[in-house]
């Protein structure tokens, strides 16, 4: 099949999910699905710091051109992993995920991207979390923000809470929330190394030596038995203590976790390798958070996102730079599964920049619907408060 077909089917969207697909500058559908009643619904976003590669999470192995540029790395023809479709497959190492698709609570998003077109870790990290176009627009995060827009039997004390060492950008802002962090933590300083990384990107010596001696810090951390070093540590016992909150009567609706530890410019690997001890981890934390919340997951939203993705090529080092369109993944009891990507295919006219994934949504449109169709938030508050300067993105009906 070729790319322009795969485009044409995969905008009609999956066959259970009969709704109209809203792309930027298109005007949403008419259609209109019931929320789960107020007080019920329960959203989690997980962060996944440092740039993951969307191409090895959810390679597009059907995509004529990808074995080629992707060499050593591609996953095209290996066993396991779960096929979503004649172009998208999971990476292996996503066992729970590829479960879920199975379960149709699974959407793929691919191709997908902030405004953000540059390649520094923290202005895209800024720009993610603040949901501004362009970076430090603002001291509050959106979903902080969209947090005053919950209605009224949803609002409880401290109606969000952010799960980790410190309350990250995206849950700052006027509205109070709970917090909480791990007894134990990484010995290195995560912030500190992605500045390293951003400040020896263009050299591929230093690049390569900061890389292999993360690697090693990764691999020497495992922890718990999850695998994942640095993106693992601790990501079960986060995951628990966010169903914890959540299950609470009066505790929080809304939860973040977030991950470090996936700017593989080096050594990255395929089906095995630091890459896929990440993933495995990441796959481990949200299949235990599914556990935790019983039968509350199935009101339950996780949406799963990335700064920015990784180049198409592979590098000198045996891994991949910082790049531009990435995949992002929406699960959980409430998703209505399917694939949710304008592909534009990886030809040498197709790729942004002559290197990267072309973006072809704005990843907003996606937050801003699971925000009015998953939480009740009402769009008018959204547009005003929550994504003022992205009115124009439209929305994505049937995610829920």
């Amino acid at each position: 099949m070729s790319v322009d077909l795969h485009r044409r089917k995969l905008l009609r969207g999956s066959a259970c999910a009969a709704a109209a697909l809203a792309v930027p500058g298109v005007l949403a559908s008419r259609l209109s699905f019931a929320a789960p009643a107020a007080g019920h619904a329960r959203f989690v976003f997980v962060l996944l710091r440092g740039a993951l590669d969307g191409l090895a999470a959810a390679p597009p192995v059907g995509d004529p051109d990808y074995a080629r540029l992707r060499g050593e790395l591609s996953l095209a023809g290996l066993a396991g992993g779960q096929r979503i479709d004649d172009l998208f497959t999971l990476h292996p190492a996503l066992e729970f995920m590829g479960g879920q698709w199975r379960e149709q609570h699974l959407t793929l998003v691919h191709a997908v991207a902030t405004p953000y077109r540059e390649r520094s870790h923290f202005d895209a990290q800024d720009v993610l979390e603040s949901g501004f176009a362009r970076p430090h627009a603002s001291q509050s995060g959106w979903l902080n923000r969209a947090l005053a827009g919950l209605p009224a039997a949803a609002r409880t004390p401290q109606p969000g809470v952010s799960l980790g060492a410190a309350v990250p950008l995206v849950m700052r802002g006027p509205v109070e929330v709970a917090s909480w962090s791990p007894s134990r933590l990484p010995q290195l300083d995560d912030d500190t190394l992605l500045r390293l990384a951003d400040l020896y990107s263009d050299d591929a010596l230093l690049a390569r030596r900061l890389a292999d001696a993360t690697a090693a810090q990764d691999l020497a951390g495992d922890m718990d038995g999850m695998g994942g070093g640095r993106a693992g540590v601790q990501l079960s016992q986060v995951a628990r203590t966010a169903a914890a909150f959540l299950l609470r009567e009066d505790g929080p609706r809304v939860a973040v976790m977030e991950t470090t530890g996936w700017d593989t410019h080096a050594n990255q690997g395929r089906e095995q390798g630091a890459l896929a001890l990440r993933l495995r981890a990441l796959d481990a934390g949200l299949e235990t958070l599914r556990t935790e919340l019983g039968d509350t997951w199935r009101h339950t939203v996780v949406l799963v996102a990335t700064e920015f993705g990784r180049t198409v090529a592979v590098n000198g080092t045996r891994g991949t730079d910082h790049g531009t369109a990435a995949a992002a993944f929406v699960l959980g009891g409430a998703v209505r599964g399917r694939v949710l990507a304008d592909w534009p295919g990886l030809s040498a006219k197709a790729l942004y920049q002559g290197r990267d994934l072309a973006p072809t949504l704005d990843l907003r449109v996606v937050q801003q619907s699971l925000l009015r169709d998953h939480l009740g938030i009402d769009a008018g508050f959204i547009a005003r408060e929550v994504f003022p300067d992205a009115a124009a993105g439209g929305y994505i009906d049937g995610l829920v």
